[in-house]
C-alpha cells in the first residue's frame, strides 16, 4: 500500500493545484469555477522536450504515452522554480475503469519519490469514490457548474471549428472562444445557477454570435479527428495537429468531450444487459441518460435556431452509426465510442479522418487501427490514416502522413467533381 500525502482542509487555503493540459478551452472553464469556489488552480502549458525528457526520466519508457506526457508536464512544472513545491498539489482524473489511466495516478507517486518531491499531495478527480481528501470535497453545486461548463465548452469548440478556416481577420474566433469563457464565469460569480438557468439564452447568443464572424466561403477539405482521449485533444501531445491542419487549408472536426462522458455512463447500463448487474442502479444510469438526451437536443434546436451552424452531434445518434461494426461490450480505453465517431464523420459528409494513435494504448489500436478494414468495407469513401505519438516518433513523419491523407483527399474530390 503506497504512503499516500492528503490535501488536507489546511493546505486549501494556501497550497495552489496543478492541473494537467488536455482541453484548454474545456479545462480552463473548470479551473474558473474551482477558483470561484476558493481552489486556487492553475492550468499549466509548460510543453516541448523537457517535458518529454522529464517524463522519460521518471516514468518507465514502456508506459503509455499520455502518461509519460502528463507525469512529464507536472515534474517539469515543480523543478521549474515557478512554485513552491512544498505548497503545491497536483490533480488528476481517475477512471476507476480497465484503461491504464486508473493507474496514472500511482505512476504519479512513484515518480514523484523517484525525483524527491514525495511530499507533493495528488488529489484524485474521480467520479466513484475512489479516493477521498478533506481539503477537496467538491459540492454539488460544483459538480453542476463543472458539467454546465463542459457542456459550453462543447458548443464553443463545434461552432469554432465550423468558422474558423473562413474567418477573414484571423483570430476572430479564438477571440469570441475566451471572451465566452469570460462572460460564463462573469454569470456563476453573480449566481451559483445563473449559467444553468439562461442555459438555451447563451447557446443561441454564442450561435449568433459566431454566424456573425465575417468569413469568406471556400472549398476546403473537411478532416476529423478521433483517437485515445488524451492525444486527441491535447495540443502538447499529438503536436498541434489541429493547427497544422488549419494551415493545410482544412475545417477540422473534433467531436465534442461529452459524449465520452455519456459513453462511460452508458456502458454502465449495457453491462447490466450483457453480464448482469444491479437493476436499480441501471435505471438510475437511465434516467440520467435520457435527461442528457433531452439537453442535447435543446443545444441542437438552440443552434439551428439562431444560426446557419451544425451543432454537436447527439451521443444517440453516434452510437446508431456504429451500424454493428462492433460490439458495445467492447469499453477498454474509448472503446467501441472511438468506431462509432469515425462512423459518424463519415456519415455526416467527413470521409477524411486522423486516428490519433498513442504508443502503449492497445484498447485505443483495437478500436481504432484494427476496425479501419471493416469501415473502408461499410464506406468506401473513407480515408483514415492512423498516426502514432509516442517519444520516438518524428514530427517529420507524422506530417507527411498527414499530407499524403489530404492528397488522397483532393484526387476524391476531383473525381467526385462532374
Amino acid at each position: 500500500m503506497e504512503n499516500r500525502i492528503e490535501f488536507t482542509r489546511e493546505m486549501r487555503d494556501s497550497y495552489t493545484i496543478l492541473m494537467p493540459n488536455m482541453l484548454p478551452v474545456h479545462l480552463k472553464l473548470v479551473k474558473d469555477v474551482f477558483a470561484l469556489h476558493g481552489y486556487n488552480m492553475v492550468l499549466l502549458d509548460n510543453e516541448g522536450p523537457a517535458v518529454v525528457e522529464a517524463g522519460l526520466k521518471y516514468v518507465h519508457n514502456d508506459t503509455c504515452y499520455p502518461a509519460l506526457l502528463v507525469i512529464g508536464q507536472f515534474i517539469n512544472a515543480l523543478q521549474s522554480g515557478k512554485y513552491d513545491p512544498h505548497r503545491t498539489a497536483l490533480i488528476i482524473t481517475q477512471t476507476g475503469g480497465g484503461c491504464r489511466a486508473s493507474n496514472y495516478i500511482h505512476l504519479l507517486r512513484k515518480a514523484l519519490v523517484k525525483a524527491h518531491l514525495e511530499y507533493v499531495p495528488v488529489i484524485s478527480l474521480n467520479p466513484a469514490g475512489l479516493e477521498k481528501n478533506s481539503g477537496f470535497q467538491p459540492s454539488y453545486t460544483v459538480i453542476l457548474q463543472a458539467m454546465l461548463m463542459i457542456l459550453y465548452a462543447d458548443v464553443l469548440m463545434c461552432l469554432k471549428n465550423q468558422v474558423e478556416p473562413y474567418e477573414d481577420n484571423r483570430g476572430d474566433c479564438a477571440r469570441l472562444v475566451d471572451d465566452w469563457a469570460d462572460r460564463l464565469t462573469r454569470q456563476f460569480q453573480r449566481h451559483p445557477l445563473a449559467s444553468a438557468l439562461g442555459f438555451r439564452k447563451n447557446v443561441r447568443r454564442m450561435a449568433r454570435d459566431f454566424d456573425a464572424v465575417p468569413y469568406t466561403a471556400q472549398d476546403r477539405i473537411k478532416v476529423g479527428i478521433v483517437g485515445e482521449i488524451y492525444v486527441k485533444y491535447s495540443h502538447m501531445a499529438n503536436n498541434h495537429l489541429e493547427q497544422f491542419l488549419l494551415e493545410q487549408g482544412c475545417e477540422v472536426n473534433v467531436p465534442g468531450l461529452m459524449g465520452f462522458l455519456l459513453n462511460a455512463l452508458d456502458h454502465s447500463i449495457d453491462d447490466v444487459n450483457l453480464y448482469g448487474g444491479n437493476r436499480l442502479r441501471q435505471l438510475g444510469a437511465k434516467l440520467l441518460m435520457a435527461y442528457a438526451v433531452h439537453v442535447e437536443k435543446a443545444i441542437a434546436r438552440a443552434v439551428r435556431s439562431a444560426s446557419r451552424l451544425a451543432p454537436p452531434p447527439p451521443y444517440d445518434v453516434t452510437r446508431r452509426e456504429l451500424g454493428g461494426v462492433l460490439g458495445v461490450g467492447c469499453k477498454m480505453g474509448e472503446g467501441w465510442l472511438l468506431t462509432a465517431e469515425m462512423c459518424e464523420l463519415i456519415d455526416s459528409g467527413v470521409p477524411n479522418i486522423v486516428c490519433v494513435q498513442p504508443f502503449g494504448c492497445l484498447p485505443n489500436h483495437i478500436a481504432g487501427k484494427g476496425t479501419i478494414r471493416a469501415l473502408r468495407e461499410k464506406h468506401p469513401e473513407a480515408n483514415i490514416v492512423p498516426i502514432d505519438y509516442d517519444p520516438g516518433a518524428t514530427r517529420v513523419n507524422q506530417e507527411n502522413r498527414l499530407k499524403l491523407m489530404l492528397s488522397v483527399a483532393r484526387e476524391q474530390r476531383a473525381g467526385a467533381t462532374p
